[in-house]
């Protein structure tokens, strides 16, 4: 999907939702572990009730994994049932030397066809150049996250320029791609972090978690990082996959995507720059 495709979504959808697709065995409906492929139906309902609300989906792989091939075979599933005109997005914080990321990628751009991926830039350039070899689609770079660890290296000062790391990763990293293939990866509840990079990069999209769960503010974040071509995608999973764990968990789910969407349509209204 490119950029302008992705910008024709949230105008037309009036949405910057991307769902997070984060199945838990112990979370989920207890009915839908009577089922062959419990994974798959669980996604398969949240897709199905989310989908007028959503701009994007964004499974993250460790749910996956972690279930050995059932796992992988719930994925491919997953992903061959999402319609094509979603941004779908492998949260699989991947980054290695060039040789591996060649295999990553082509693992979740061809065998997959995931819209983008999700990537570590802590080894550097020829770790994330693979990924952007793939016309057509995209890299996510972990940037500025919300969980307390983030403060051990991203906020470090760096001695020769003053500047902070996730902000030198930003800088650097930006020169490898365009905004019409990277995106960065901001916390929700790093506001003040969020502006800085919206100075830095004022037509990249920002992928960013933590609205609600997390404690993000929904107003603030688009106020503050809302660009001329939209250039927000905002990520929920557990408050709305795990809206509920009845038998009726779509229709729950389907109503916290509403909501959310229906303050987001409020806050594009109120901060758009289109």
């Amino acid at each position: 999907m490119t950029e302008q495709q992705l910008f024709e979504k949230i105008k037309t959808k009036k949405s910057l939702l991307c769902v997070g697709l984060d199945p838990d065995l112990d979370k989920m409906p207890k009915h839908l572990l009577e089922m062959e492929d419990p994974i798959f139906e669980f996604n398969k309902a949240i897709i199905d009730a989310t989908l007028p609300f959503a701009i994007a989906y964004k499974p993250n792989t460790a749910f996956y994994e972690s279930l050995g091939v059932y796992g992988w075979q719930a994925l491919k599933k997953t992903i061959d049932y999402l319609p094509k005109d979603v941004f779908t997005i492998a949260d699989a914080k991947r980054g290695d030397i060039g040789n591996t990321s060649n295999k990553y990628a082509s693992a979740f751009f061809k065998e997959m066809d995931f819209d983008a991926i999700t990537v570590s830039p802590y080894m550097g350039e020829d770790s994330v150049k693979p990924f952007l070899n793939h016309k057509g689609k995209w890299v996510i770079l972990l940037a500025s996250t919300s969980n307390a660890g983030s403060l051990n290296f991203q906020e470090l000062t760096l001695a020769d320029s003053k500047q902070k790391l996730y902000e030198r990763v930003i800088e650097v990293s930006a020169q490898w791609g365009s905004e019409q293939n990277m995106m960065y990866v901001i916390g929700a509840t790093r506001t003040k972090t969020l502006s800085n990079i919206r100075e830095v990069l004022p037509n990249h999209f920002l992928l960013i978690p933590g609205i609600g769960a997390q404690g993000g503010d929904l107003n603030l974040v688009c106020k503050t990082a809302l660009n001329h071509r939209g250039g927000l995608l905002i990520n929920s999973a557990r408050n709305i996959i795990y809206a509920n764990d009845g038998i009726d968990f779509a229709q729950y789910a389907a109503k916290a995507a509403e909501e959310l969407q229906q303050a987001m349509s409020q806050a594009i209204e109120r901060y758009k720059k289109w």
